[in-house]
Parts: structure tokens; C-alpha cells; sequence
């Protein structure tokens, strides 16, 4: 399928962090810069390729479902996963205003937010995240997928279902990925939460979403914040308290950071990846 967007699309960064946060399993990303993964479809688990094609201005969307009636519903995770849907030009103008942000965007115009196929699996994996290195998180979360996923094709695994890691019990999560207690804890807790009804989805209201993480031990406002930006892909979502926000803004607190950020409103999730972009990728 061709997934067609609005110039500017400046993709190399999302690219680059989808290259930075793969886990072994569950995705795969080649030298070519096509990006395969496990997207859960209505039906069951399809396999997803993408790959940009700059000079036609789409994106190259190679699908493989569980049942021919998931192509609609897995396009259009595809295309929030990937902010396909974007409108840069207005972003980049009102960005643009601001001086701190202006040389970012004249470098990257057209620059995409990393979203989310799947609100469970994403939470799940920045909890793995939490507190250790990117590498060390890739690595809990592929032992994961290979311990409890569903096998699909080609040797990747579906990411497992709140469901299956309810039924597990900390000793044995701990032990299985290398967790300490308190995180097998809270990936447990999530587990249970999201099998007994807590709303992860990109429709979510966002009160409603960030107060059911919140109420999760294990889970504080920096997850909270950052779920809300990955997962339900509001434009204005901001993590004030970030470690590499604050480095790239050179201030010392999230106070500070939200000061400094009011006046990128609506748009402070762009802004985010443009900084955040800026430091890491």
C-alpha cells in the first residue's frame, strides 16, 4: 500500500528512533531503512513493513494480516504510529516564532512525533525503560516477547496480551527478564489493570487516561506524561520533568521546562521531538 503525507517530511529522526527503540521479536529494522513489525489487527496479529519513499512523497506499507478485513483498521494505526496524518506546515510556522526552536525546524522541517500501535504494549515497554539504558530496555523487552508472545511469521512474536502477563507472578517475571521486584511489580500491575478494564487507547480521554496510570505503583508523572504523548498523539503534550528535555532547554526543573514551553502551545508535543531529536537522535 502507499501511504501518501504532507511535505515537508523530514523522516531520518523517526526513522532513527524507531532504529534506537527496537526490540528483537517484535520488530526488525534493516540496513535499507525498512521497519518490520507486529501490529495487532481486530482480527489477530498482522506483520507490517514500512519504508519511505521520499520522491514520491508516500510511504510504502507492505501488509500481512491475520484476515483480509483488518486492512483498514492496521492502515490507520500505521498512520497514527508514523503521525502521517500531520499538517507541518502550520507546526513549523508557529514553531518557527520562537528562537530557541526556529533553527530546529529550519533543519528538520516537516518533523513526525513517534506514536503508538498499541497502547498496552508501549506503556508495558516504557516501563522496562524506566531507570536503565535504552539498550537494557530493548533487552527486557525482547526476552519478554520471546518468553510470553504469540509466534506470527518469520520468526516475530506479537507482543503479549495484558491477559497472559496477569496470570504471572513477580518472582517469575523477575526471574524470566532480569527485573528488579518493584518493576516486574509494576508491569504486573499494568497487566492487571488493563485485563480488568483501564483504557489505553489513542481515544482515551486524556484526564481519564494519565489518573488510571497514575494510580498504578511503580508509574509517576513522567511515564504518565510520556504515554500521553506516544499513545494518544495529542499535538500539545509535553513532559516537563524529561532528563533530556531539561538538558536541551539547559534548565534546572520541570517547572521551568512548562514555563518556558507555554508559549509553543498548541503545538509543545513537536517541539518536544524537535528537541528531543536534537540531543539523542
Amino acid at each position: 500500500m502507499h501511504l501518501p503525507y504532507r511535505d515537508p517530511f523530514t523522516h531520518a529522526p523517526l526513522w532513527g528512533a524507531l532504529r534506537a527503540h527496537t526490540v528483537s521479536g517484535l520488530e526488525r529494522h534493516d540496513p535499507d531503512g525498512t521497519h518490520t513489525r507486529v501490529v495487532n489487527g481486530p482480527r489477530g496479529p498482522a506483520l507490517v513493513s514500512v519504508v519511505v519513499r521520499p520522491a514520491d512523497g508516500y510511504v510504502e506499507a507492505h501488509l500481512t494480516p491475520a484476515d483480509p478485513g483488518d486492512v483498514e483498521a492496521l492502515t490507520a494505526a500505521v498512520r497514527r504510529w508514523l503521525d502521517l496524518d500531520a499538517d507541518p506546515l502550520p507546526i513549523d510556522a508557529a514553531l518557527s516564532r520562537h528562537p530557541q526552536l526556529a533553527p530546529l525546524v529550519a533543519l528538520r522541517p516537516g518533523l513526525r512525533r513517534l506514536g503508538s500501535v498499541d497502547g498496552f504494549e508501549t506503556a508495558v515497554l516504557t516501563v522496562l525503560g524506566q531507570q536503565v539504558s535504552l539498550a537494557a530496555a530493548r533487552t527486557f523487552g525482547s526476552r519478554l516477547v520471546h518468553a510470553y508472545g504469540r509466534p506470527v511469521h518469520d520468526g516475530f512474536f506479537a507482543f503479549p496480551e495484558p491477559e497472559t502477563l496477569a496470570a504471572l507472578s513477580p518472582e517469575l517475571l523477575r526471574s524470566t527478564l532480569g527485573l528488579t521486584g518493584a518493576r516486574a511489580k509494576t508491569v504486573l500491575a499494568l497487566a492487571e489493570a488493563a485485563s480488568d478494564g483501564l483504557r489505553l487507547d489513542a481515544d482515551t480521554d486524556p484526564a481519564e487516561f494519565r489518573a488510571g496510570l497514575l494510580a498504578l505503583p511503580g508509574i509517576g508523572p513522567w511515564t504518565a506524561d510520556y504515554l500521553t504523548v506516544r499513545v494518544l498523539a495529542d499535538p500539545d503534550a509535553f513532559t516537563p520533568d524529561d532528563l533530556v528535555l531539561k538538558r536541551a532547554l539547559r534548565v534546572r526543573t520541570g517547572r521551568q521546562a512548562a514555563e518556558l514551553a507555554e508559549s509553543w502551545r498548541p503545538w509543545r508535543a513537536y517541539a518536544l521531538f524537535h528537541l528531543w531529536t536534537a540531543e539523542a537522535y
